[in-house]
């Protein structure tokens, strides 16, 4: 008679230990420790000054913590720069859509590919074979995004005359145009009408059915609830509580989080 096997613990994506950092004495990280598992959309909630943003900041290298440790596929990238930290696979996005406004989306798009021919002043001068050949990937690719995130009839338009949600939606093709494996998003339907954000939410369904992992910042409950297990809540730089979002909802010192303590 065969003993049964224990089921096999899957290794996060992300793990985070310990993480700590200062602004001139403040503390807005107090060693947060987290992880986040591949194939899932995980969200990160907490109130203002919960310390979601530096956070980010310093898993994606644009912040050096203090104290700490930040490993990606089991890979120590604790204070590396940030565009080494985008090559790995690990991608953000802002809350606030950043770019270039009087840049087409098209052309928004193809400047955050990989390996662009205008990176060497040679390439770029001589125009040689391989350097079209890599634009002209770089712009299939980029119409192929478009296309997936419903962007293709104002593909030839300047970023500026986006909507809002077009805006969000340009900044998550700008990230993946750096072919993530793990996408932290920075308030993804911030001031998005109900219809787009819900359009939104299933756009970052279907990039997790093709294999991306997703860690979301998002301030609105309802699109937490309907995408996000499990939910992180931060509270005063540090990890408060995780679970289904129903538990962290029922929880009262997630409660207390938000609300304040009552007299």
């Amino acid at each position: 008679m065969s003993l049964p096997q224990a089921p096999l613990l899957q290794v996060p994506l992300l793990q985070v230990r310990g993480l700590a950092r200062s602004y001139y004495g403040v503390h807005a990280l107090r060693g947060v420790d987290l992880s986040v598992l591949a194939g899932r959309i995980t969200g990160l909630i907490g109130p203002n000054g919960a310390g979601k943003t530096t956070l980010f900041n310093c898993i994606s290298g644009l912040v050096r913590p203090d104290a700490g440790s930040v490993m990606f596929d089991g890979t120590a990238i604790t204070g590396w720069r940030a565009d080494r930290v985008t090559r790995a696979g690990l991608v953000r996005t802002f809350q606030i859509a950043r770019g270039f406004p009087r840049m087409s989306v098209l052309d928004n798009l193809m400047l955050y590919g990989a390996a662009q021919p205008g990176e060497r002043v040679w390439p770029a001068l001589l125009r040689s074979g391989t350097a079209r050949r890599r634009e002209a990937s770089l712009r299939q690719q980029a119409e192929h995004i478009a296309e997936r995130l419903r962007l293709t009839r104002v593909l030839h338009a300047p970023a500026a005359a986006l909507s809002g949600g077009q805006k969000k939606l340009l900044e998550i093709g700008r990230a993946l145009m750096a072919h993530p494996r793990l996408l932290l998003l920075d308030e993804p339907v911030a001031g998005v009408n109900p219809t787009l954000a819900r359009e939104i939410g299933e756009h970052l369904r279907a990039l997790v059915a093709d294999g991306i992992s997703v860690l979301l910042i998002e301030h609105h409950m309802d699109t937490i609830a309907a995408l996000c297990d499990p939910v992180i809540v931060m509270a005063e730089g540090r990890h408060l509580r995780e679970g289904s979002f129903a538990e962290v909802a029922a929880d009262p010192l997630v409660q207390e989080a938000y609300m304040g303590r009552r007299r």
